[in-house]
């Protein structure tokens, strides 16, 4: 049987930290952190839950609770749970999926059957129903996604609003002066998806700061909606030189809608989208983007909660973690032909 002794020596560390490094009980540094994970991969180590329960009261089991909806793009919440479940594995935790509906009621359940020891909220919006039984429950949690009110929890989430404002200042910086927004549709703001106005409203806010006009579209979530929404909106305004995304089917149905108009990225319209590394490469998309992060925020969001239930984390301090974006250009950005 695999041991923390063998993972240590094929990691070429400690044994101590080893366990640290798996254990998130103290600070490890990055590359350290990757040769003890490479090393439990490479030997299949699995701790033994067993013992480790009877010696510590836990469980080792972090629940993660997902929402799905079937007007958003199924994959791009996978990156997040696979996010979650690889960091979680690699500090020697299980995770137990929970998707029902009335998520507020599973959450009572699984906290006070102590079957886990923390949770992961997915898909957190504004005015979350969860938000309450976890505030009470004897568990602590992380949440992905920023809610309306962030006092006594751990929040990460991409910084939205940062988002919008770089996309209008990169393509000002460029020289456009027309642009237009393709968002999410108004329902998922309405049932608490804040992301999109956060993004919205700094985008707005920055256009008018600068000079820029901004044409806002709130989109459909599939075809062939979304690319009679596009056609429309090209054709409602025809002096629009660059385009933003905030909506993946838009960015899916894109490249058809252009080849059809005879138009081409960026020589008739720059484009940048905010979606994830791997929905771009599942769709062979071109255009520069924001990588929606979900690897990162879920690495995080399970890091803090088990330093939460290892007590390595300052009880009284809670975090509001907002990753900086980052425009990944592919070559859809350019100066304007035209005006």
């Amino acid at each position: 049987m695999v041991t923390i002794g063998d993972v240590a020596r094929a990691a070429g560390v400690s044994r101590s930290t080893a366990s640290y490094a798996l254990s998130g009980k103290r600070s490890i540094s990055a590359d350290v952190r990757r040769k003890v994970e490479d090393a439990v991969r490479e030997l299949g180590y699995t701790p033994n839950a067993g013992a480790r329960a009877l010696a510590t009261s836990r469980t080792n089991v972090i629940a993660l609770l997902g929402q799905f909806f079937d007007d958003e793009f199924a994959p791009a919440m996978l990156q997040y749970i696979l996010g979650i479940t690889n960091r979680a594995r690699a500090l020697g935790y299980d995770t137990l999926f929970v998707s029902e509906d009335d998520g507020a009621s599973a959450l009572r359940r699984i906290s006070d059957s102590r079957m886990v020891d923390g949770f992961v909220l997915l898909n957190v919006s504004e005015r979350d129903e969860r938000l309450e039984p976890l505030r009470t429950a004897a568990q602590p949690g992380a949440l992905v996604g920023l809610p309306g009110e962030t006092d006594g929890f751990d929040v990460f989430d991409l910084d939205f609003a940062a988002a919008g404002r770089l996309m209008v200042e990169r393509l000002h910086d460029l020289g456009h002066r027309e642009l237009a927004l393709v968002s999410q549709p108004e329902h998922v703001l309405e049932r608490g998806g804040a992301y999109v106005s956060r993004l919205a409203d700094a985008a707005r806010d920055r256009a008018d700061e600068l000079g820029v006009r901004l044409h806002h579209l709130f989109g459909a979530s599939g075809q062939p909606e979304i690319g009679r929404d596009l056609h429309a909106l090209l054709d409602a305004h025809p002096d629009v030189t660059g385009l933003l995304l905030n909506n993946e089917a838009a960015a899916a149905a894109l490249p058809t809608v252009l080849q059809s108009r005879g138009l081409a990225s960026p020589d008739d319209l720059s484009v940048i989208g905010r979606y994830s590394d791997d929905f771009a490469r599942t769709f062979s998309l071109p255009f520069s983007a924001i990588d929606s992060a979900a690897d990162e925020l879920g690495r995080r969001a399970v890091e803090h909660l088990v330093s939460r239930i290892t007590g390595t984390a300052d009880a009284d301090t809670y975090v509001v973690d907002l990753i900086a974006p980052v425009i990944d250009d592919r070559g859809s950005i350019a100066a304007p032909s035209r005006k």
